[in-house]
């Protein structure tokens, strides 16, 4: 789901919500244990005061559900080495995150800060300076601010309430006129199902069924096209839904490196779109397939290093026990698969379900870019299709891109040309993020929350403080056999 937030404002219903309950921080420095108490720095009522008045302001970085604790009074052993136990806690909060992703799910490996705490208080302690070392950690870029300048609007009540669309009323049935349409048609375009160029519709078209259909259908509901309360509630956040989806998209940066290689690939699982990145400007975007709701795609750091011409692809035993279990050989033909060596292989071809190029990246789970036959994803709003690895749209002119872009365009259509498997190494490994990100940004500036399809925005949620979201998520479509 996606709502704009900026634009349009924010309302204040279900705000209650984000005022009851709040987190502990455990007070780790990044070193060692909570219950180890760092030694004491020299602490003045200055800085000590810089420090009470950090914390308090920690809404700006969406912290405000977590506690820290706020130490002691200076001038004392005790005491000081409270204030350096709080100092270092909140650093840490806001350097590397409140949370640790390598806590919270089985993989991620996307590379992430670790700065010298320790060594970072002392020096801001002797130049009397904690209020500045303290604001140089956060993400200090235009996004976070963004981010930060929202979640103050929605918890200081500072924007004007967003027009939600009203719960009450009887179902909206195909030809029906009612005074919700216009507000439903806005959120559908929001959301990437309806044509921009029919907002402001006054009557429940067939353009607007088509699309509620299509929702419908994504998020498990009986694609009627009636638009009941199911359908309302997906297309409907109050503001605690709102301020609570900033937030995690705030911890998610605060995750990542605050200098990432100028050149890589980052992919939104989310959003199931691509950015390259090159010298420090985006040269390219988009859409990609990605893992479906039970067979996503992990958070990683790894890099692309060789490019495959023509590739064959070797079934995964998960796939050839499960939906491949009762196919007989003349299927196996028909889809060019052969066995070899006791697993089944796909052979090179326009039917291999990675197309015709693969981009080989380095990591233990078998993850990878590749193309596909399958080009009718592309144009689906929600891309969670695949059993996990990344389909790319246009591969093959993305491939090209990277091939010119690495002053190997020569070899790589040379290895094209064999119309076999071929392997064309990178010059260089270029760097590939697979991340996790339902926070967008309009080209008007405004926010635009999207659905959280793999459900795990939660367990950010919850080590922030907030509460386990009620929200439906999408469901698996069984998709095709392709990784």
């Amino acid at each position: 789901m996606q709502v704009r937030v900026g634009r349009f404002g924010t309302c204040l219903a279900g705000f209650a919500l984000l005022l009851s309950g709040c987190s502990r921080f455990a007070t780790n420095d990044g070193k060692g244990t909570a219950e180890e108490t760092p030694r004491p720095a020299a602490w003045t009522r200055a800085t000590a005061r810089q420090l009470t008045e950090a914390i308090a302001n920690r809404a700006a970085h969406g912290l405000d559900r977590v506690r820290f604790e706020s130490g002691g009074k200076s001038g004392s052993p005790d005491g000081d080495a409270g204030l350096t136990r709080a100092a270092l806690a909140y650093a840490r909060a806001l350097a590397e995150g409140a949370s640790d992703p390598t806590k919270l799910y089985d993989i991620y490996t996307v590379p992430r800060p670790h700065p010298d705490l320790k060594s970072g208080l002392t020096g801001a302690l002797q130049r009397g300076d904690v209020k500045g070392w303290l604001e140089s950690l956060a993400p200090a870029d235009a996004n976070y601010r963004r981010l930060s300048q929202a979640y103050l609007g929605i918890v200081q009540h500072a924007q004007a309430p967003a027009p939600v669309i009203p719960e009450e009323g009887k179902p909206i049935t195909p030809g029906a006129s009612d005074p919700r349409i216009p507000l439903i048609a806005r959120q559908l375009i929001a959301m990437d199902y309806l044509d921009p160029k029919f907002a402001g519709a006054r009557r429940y078209s067939p353009p607007m069924v088509a699309a509620v259909r299509s929702l419908q259908a994504q998020y498990g509901i009986k694609p009627d096209g009636v638009i009941g309360p199911q359908a309302l509630t997906i297309m409907t956040l109050s503001d605690a839904d709102r301020a609570r989806a900033i937030a995690v998209a705030m911890e998610r940066l605060r995750w990542l490196d605050r200098a990432p290689p100028p050149t890589r690939i980052d992919v939104n699982l989310a959003a199931a779109r691509l950015t390259y990145w090159r010298d420090g400007k985006i040269a390219d975007t988009r859409k990609v397939v990605v893992g479906e709701p039970d067979k996503e795609t992990p958070q990683l750091g790894s890099p692309v290093f060789r490019l495959v011409a023509n590739p064959s692809w070797t079934v995964p035993r998960s796939i050839q026990q499960g939906e491949l279990a009762d196919k007989d050989d003349s299927y196996l033909r028909t889809q060019n698969m052969v066995w070899k060596d006791g697993w089944i292989v796909q052979q090179p071809g326009p039917k291999n379900s990675l197309g015709l190029v693969k981009f080989d990246m380095a990591n233990d789970q078998a993850i990878y870019l590749h193309d596909t036959p399958a080009k009718a994803l592309f144009d689906t709003v929600q891309r969670q299709r695949s059993h996990g690895c990344v389909r790319v749209a246009d591969a093959l002119g993305f491939a090209a891109l990277l091939a010119r872009d690495e002053g190997i365009a020569e070899d790589w259509q040379a290895a094209r040309d064999t119309g076999e498997e071929t392997f064309v190494k990178l010059p260089r490994r270029i760097p590939v993020r697979l991340l996790y990100q339902t926070v967008l940004f309009g080209d008007d500036g405004g926010l635009i929350i999207r659905n959280d399809p793999y459900a795990w925005n939660d367990r950010v949620a919850i080590a922030l403080g907030f509460a386990a979201s009620d929200a439906m998520g999408l469901k698996a479509n069984g998709g095709d056999l392709g990784p």
